[in-house]
């Protein structure tokens, strides 16, 4: 199944190569610290390595890159992996990926029903762990994801290289 209605008028679907610049201009609203002007972010969303990038993802037999539509626009994103391992006689993690709502209707209960959806998605395909993380200073994000009944149970690391 790659869409669900969710109530509120929203509606979840795999992403699609034409949804790339909105995706990646909805990752740029929702940074920490996003500084960028409008048509800066609609510059860089452009940039030719996004539709590389969603190559990629849609070529993964382990990540779906989803979309929520509001009255036909896209108005979220966020990217479910699943992930097959050892522990726990070989449970299936799920990871929540790049979950971002458009600044301007957060509060509208669109993250919920994406991340609804995820977990559902995340149900049907065997996994029984979904996971996360988020950026130390989106402490509003926390609250958000405790309130749907995320533990914060570990801490994360991360390197660049």
């Amino acid at each position: 199944m790659t869409e669900a209605t969710i109530p509120a008028a929203v509606t979840l679907r795999e992403a699609r190569r034409d949804d790339v610049a909105r995706i990646a201009a909805l990752i740029m609203l929702g940074a920490a610290k996003q500084t960028r002007t409008a048509e800066e972010i609609a510059q860089e969303a452009a940039h030719p390595a996004y539709l590389d990038a969603f190559d990629e993802v849609a070529a993964s037999a382990h990540d779906t890159l989803f979309v929520a539509e509001l009255d036909g626009a896209v108005v979220g994103t966020l990217q479910v992996t699943l992930i097959p391992g050892l522990i726990n006689r070989g449970r299936k993690r799920a990871k929540l990926e790049s979950v971002h709502v458009d600044p301007a209707l957060r509060g509208r209960r669109i993250g919920e029903a994406m991340v609804a959806h995820a977990l559902e998605f995340a149900r049907r395909n065997g996994a029984g762990l979904v996971e996360l993380t988020s950026n130390k200073s989106r402490e509003a994000a926390h609250r958000f994801y405790r309130r749907l009944g995320f533990d914060q149970s570990h801490e994360g690391f991360k390197l660049e290289l």
